[in-house]
């Protein structure tokens, strides 16, 4: 939508009178950003809209919102409601994954045939499958998968450990670039630009002479291997997803092919990447704005259409917010003109309003704050903030507990028990979390001191895992994916309510269906080290539940019944024990029994 059209936005509809319409529609919503950017749903999610409208004098007025899929010729309609204050509301449900548009229509309801009828503006809306809001990712490295210390496990070898990935629950699998990786300038462990033969660097430092973007580095395998590793998760209900960073390492054949595609210093030299004090002189970031610009962006969009022909439909993008939004807005645009059920997820750790762009601009989702927000007030106010706000239209957070670059202080110090919050934490408040493993089911506590970089981390060496080791917290994550799948409250985020507790340690929040026939009440102890005790105010209402009525909660996690009633309960956390509960809230007794 350009400049222009943003001032047209209401306009009349084909049946106007040549007289000035009666009829005001505004403050619609939703619409992002003036309508330059769609609105995101998910197929078979609802879309509510509402918006004021009135006329002058004292008419009635009828109003219907019309959608279809863009490119059809005709509109579907259904009929909007009025509400006191002249609110009108109205709803529809995409049912399959597409570019939708709709917009609204209002007339005096004597006129005959419409007459004098206003049509709002038309605004777009794209509607994803349901993996774009809803999944459990798990990050593994594959050269990490084996039990070798002195080799790096290929793809074929890794294909042993997806078993027990499928297994804990996970939907989605997330690889670091496979590509080949640089020599020159390579990194050894924790990052020292010290290196000694066997150091394989950072699989980010793309490109050698073996290849770059679309090739797999020679000691993961080969393209077959590849896709026979994709095939072989999939088998196991796992979606492969690809990191995608738009980076070279100084050996990437780009460097020597298309120099103009690379930012120089005044001597003449490729610069590498900075982000001061930091240097990192085995990248070299690319320049989107060369005068040879239109070629580098093609041949981007072109590796990005290799991986998808060969399967993969998910990619992790490396660093968005050091690229161009247009560029952004360009390519996930023109992939998705052949592939719309590609999805993209940002990985963009910077400042709020850039984050928000990025989502407008087409990724899928986003990477959160989530790995600061520790407290209970940080909580409840940063997930107000992203689902019951505007925000919740346009960027869906995926909540990692960990990465490969941020081990966070709280799991530093909090033992296993801080492994488990993070967990229920970020399964239940996020449709889409992720965990980095194996260090994370293993509770790896371990960081460079002074910062939140793991000590020996994978991104610059080869680890070798025992999956079995003690004190690891698999049964957890295994039921908590479970609860997760068998729970269709813990699909989206907005429905998301936070309730009064009498203890600062105590966090209580629920998910609900719009039907209320799921409802999932969460307690999680924030202190990873004490238990906590204290009453929960539920809004009775809000759950459909009468103030004199005993009700039940199972708690999912022990497989214990509470009869509770009215909104105040009592609860009791000790993180030795389980420092959360995860209840389904029953109206009925369990198999017939009286409180």
């Amino acid at each position: 939508m350009n400049d222009s059209e943003l001032h047209l936005l209401q306009e009349p509809a084909k049946t106007l009178r040549k007289v000035p319409p009666r009829v005001v529609i505004e403050n619609v919503r939703p619409e992002v950003n003036k309508g330059r950017f769609p609105v995101k749903r998910v197929a078979g999610e609802e879309l509510e809209v509402t918006a004021d409208i009135h006329c002058d004098g004292t008419d009635v007025l009828m109003a219907v919102l019309r959608y279809r899929l863009r490119g059809e010729a005709s509109w579907k309609e259904t009929e909007m409601i009025s509400e006191p204050n002249d609110v009108w509301r109205g709803r529809f449900t995409p049912e399959a994954p597409g570019n939708y548009e709709y917009t609204l229509e209002a007339w005096v309801n004597n006129c005959a045939d419409r007459g004098g009828a206003v049509a709002y503006g038309v605004l777009p809306l794209v509607v994803e499958r349901e993996r774009a809001q809803f999944g459990a990712w798990y990050e593994m490295f594959p050269r990490s998968a084996g039990n070798s210390l002195q080799r790096g496990t290929s793809l074929r070898e890794a294909e042993a450990r997806l078993p027990d990935i499928a297994r804990m629950g996970f939907d989605v699998l997330y690889l670091p670039p496979v590509h080949p990786i640089g020599t020159s300038y390579r990194k050894g462990p924790n990052n020292s630009t010290e290196t000694h033969p066997g150091d394989p660097g950072s699989p980010w430092a793309i490109g050698s002479p073996e290849g770059g973007h679309a090739a797999v580095h020679p000691e993961l395998g080969t393209l077959a291997d590849f896709d026979h590793f994709v095939d072989a998760a999939r088998g196991r209900g796992l979606e492969v997803a690809l990191d995608m960073a738009f980076q070279c390492s100084p050996d990437h054949p780009y460097v020597r092919e298309h120099p103009e595609w690379f930012h120089h210093r005044p001597d003449g030299r490729v610069q590498c990447a900075e982000n001061p004090p930091k240097k990192y002189e085995d990248i070299y970031p690319l320049n989107f704005e060369s005068e040879n610009w239109e070629a580098l962006w093609e041949e981007l969009k072109n590796v990005v259409m290799f991986w998808i022909r060969r399967g993969i439909r998910i990619f992790r993008v490396d660093n968005p917010h050091t690229k161009p939004y247009r560029f952004w807005e360009w390519l996930i645009s023109g992939v998705r003109s052949e592939y719309p059920e590609t999805i993209f997820l940002a990985e963009a750790f910077t400042r709020p309003k850039v984050m928000a762009y990025l989502a407008q601009c087409g990724f899928s989702q986003s990477y959160s704050y989530f790995t600061w927000r520790n407290t209970k007030r940080e909580i409840e106010e940063y997930f107000t903030e992203l689902y019951l706000t505007p925000v919740r239209e346009f960027m869906r957070p995926n909540l990692f507990t960990n990465t490969p670059d941020i081990l966070h202080e709280f799991l530093q110090r909090g033992g296993r028990p801080a492994f488990q919050i993070r967990l229920f934490l970020a399964a239940t408040l996020g449709a889409s979390y992720g965990i980095y493993g194996p260090a994370f089911e293993l509770c790896e506590a371990r960081a460079v001191p002074g910062t939140e970089e793991y000590q020996d981390s994978e991104k610059y060496q080869i680890r070798s895992w025992s999956t079995g080791e003690s004190g690891n917290i698999k049964e957890w994550v295994t039921l908590v994916n479970r609860i997760r799948h068998e729970n269709p409250a813990l699909r989206c985020n907005h429905r998301l309510r936070f309730y009064p507790v009498s203890s600062d340690s105590l966090l209580c929040y629920s998910k609900t269906t719009p039907d209320l026939s799921n409802i999932v009440l969460v307690a999680v102890n924030l202190d990873p080290h004490h238990a906590h005790e204290g009453w929960v105010q539920l809004s009775l209402p809000e759950l459909g539940l009468e103030p004199d009525h005993p009700y039940q909660v199972h708690d999912l996690l022990s497989d214990a019944w509470y009869s509770w009633r009215g909104p105040s309960n009592y609860v009791r956390l000790d993180p030795g024990v389980c420092p959360a509960h995860i209840f389904q809230l029953q109206r009925g007794l369990p198999g017939g029994a009286k409180p």
